[in-house]
């Protein structure tokens, strides 16, 4: 298991070991969403794929490891491997399937195969 402390960026932004709470999955996709919107409202909209502007396609490089990384431990703390990530590329009703179960199904209680629950020993319990 890797040394990770509840409060470590690095952890939880790049590492696929271990688990996360749901409302630290929320908190993290609402921030992605509140800095899509601001930047979508300082730069030109375009509907052409090939002709993104370069601060959308920068953030979308930016964002999309640590999508991953959180992603893949909320899918942990569910008991289920990262691959189920796999199951967005399936067209509409992958994302919706995978922010259904990553979104509002409750983690298994105590330590599963990925480590402890992401609540044990925090002050909130």
């Amino acid at each position: 298991m890797e040394n990770k402390s509840d409060n470590s960026w690095t952890w939880f932004l790049f590492s696929l070991k271990g688990r996360v709470s749901r409302k630290q999955y929320w908190i993290f996709n609402l921030i992605i969403f509140c800095g899509g919107i601001l930047l979508g409202t300082f730069t030109d909209l375009s509907s052409d794929l090939n002709n993104i502007p370069r601060p959308q396609l920068m953030f979308m490089i930016w964002i999309f490891w640590p999508s991953i990384a959180v992603q893949a431990k909320r899918w942990h703390d569910l008991d289920k491997s990262a691959w189920w990530i796999a199951i967005s590329l399936i067209p509409v009703i992958g994302p919706i399937w995978a922010l259904i179960e990553n979104g509002f199904f409750a983690g298994t209680t105590g330590t599963n195969r990925f480590g402890p629950e992401p609540t044990e020993g925090s002050i909130n319990k």
